[in-house]
């Protein structure tokens, strides 16, 4: 009970609220009921704020396919935690009905590193640009991923950095004209897949903003993973830098110029499913499936996401335009313990060995000295 002046208020404790059948979701507004679990739907997710992108934004595609996928995984909004950076992309927890942190340039993954760690039982979700994730968040991505906190980290990559208004990015072809480099970025760009594969990621995928149907599946394949699930999204800044990825995105050549990768299946692609993917010795090449070539899709490589060694992984993620076709799908998913377990168990450890811990009695452990 609060009492001002002379106006009393009333309020359940937010613990017992939080454990009533009438528990408050995340950002809902105070007096809504949560709807049960299992009557969720994607509307419930929707937090009514006004979404401040640009019109035509690939970012709308992303929000929508995450929304919708959100009522499949049978959680309360309430256990829920979206957390970003700064950029574009980083609005993102505004927009969704649960809880969320708007943090600082870079680090989201420490904030959910400490949210995760501390309440094991939340769903967390990282939402992140090129630039806040590759250039000051480089080594926060980094340990994150290695640490394998089972979290699930959205990667929005348009090549250029919008709400600063069009510097290149880490992730800027070589030549990008910006405002920052207005005679031709002379940087090497990041592959963010092979940064996230060579940081022993467990779940590795990548999905284009205008396929919705596979950029909601591969969301739901992170969402479901236990372990760390890192998805790059190629996302079209109409602004400022419109038609990155069209070359190969567009539908008109999209099967020509893009790889559909498919868990057990040979590397297959193009409108007549006539080219594919084969070894030639430790390198891949673009064969034609004909019988001039002789060659079949069994001369084919399969496609094995389980497979222990990332080095398959790592191959396809340095695929690209104009020698490859674009790869995407999942590139990578295998079992490993997560962080936040291995914390729990270390923890449990400790307790049954020495009993639970005093803050008096660690303070006075030691060596003490009076201050006079």
């Amino acid at each position: 009970m609060n009492t001002n002046g002379n106006e009393t208020i009333e309020h359940k404790d937010n613990a017992e609220a939080a454990a009533s059948p009438e528990a408050y979701a995340g950002s809902m507004a105070a007096g809504e009921v949560a709807p049960p679990v299992a009557k969720l739907t994607k509307q419930d997710f929707v937090s009514g704020q006004e979404v401040r992108w640009c019109p035509g934004c690939g970012d709308y595609s992303i929000l929508n396919n995450v929304q919708k996928v959100m009522p499949e995984l049978g959680i309360p909004r309430e256990k829920i935690v979206f957390v970003s950076g700064i950029g574009c992309s980083s609005r993102f927890p505004y927009y969704m009905n649960t809880y969320g942190f708007h943090t600082i340039h870079g680090r989201a993954p420490a904030l959910a590193t400490g949210i995760k760690a501390s309440n094991p039982d939340l769903s967390v979700w990282v939402i992140t640009g090129d630039g806040d994730a590759l250039s000051i968040g480089g080594n926060h991505f980094m340990h994150v991923i290695r640490r394998n906190l089972d979290i699930n980290y959205i990667l929005f990559n348009n090549r250029i950095y919008g709400l600063t208004k069009g510097q290149y990015s880490p992730t800027s072809e070589v030549g990008k004209r910006t405002k920052s480099s207005p005679s031709g970025a002379i940087d090497y760009p990041l592959n963010p897949l092979s940064v996230a594969i060579a940081s022993e990621a467990t779940f590795v995928a990548r999905s284009v903003d205008i396929d919705v149907k596979h950029l909601g599946q591969t969301i739901s394949a992170a969402a479901h993973h236990k372990g760390v699930s890192f998805v790059e999204v190629y996302q079209n800044c109409n602004i400022f830098n419109d038609g990155a990825f069209e070359s190969f995105t567009e539908r008109a050549v999209r099967s020509d110029k893009m790889i559909y990768l498919e868990h057990g299946q040979p590397l297959v692609f193009g409108k007549e499913r006539n080219k594919g993917i084969k070894m030639n010795g430790a390198r891949p090449e673009v064969v034609e499936l004909n019988s001039e070539t002789g060659l079949t899709a069994d001369d084919l490589l399969v496609h094995n996401i389980h497979e222990p060694d990332p080095s398959v992984a790592f191959m396809l993620a340095r695929m690209q335009q104009p020698d490859f076709p674009q790869p995407v799908g999942i590139f990578r998913q295998i079992a490993r313990a997560t962080y936040e377990d291995l914390l729990v168990a270390q923890i449990e450890e400790a307790v049954a060995k020495q009993g639970h811990g005093r803050i008096e009695k660690l303070i006075n452990s030691g060596d003490v000295w009076t201050v006079g």
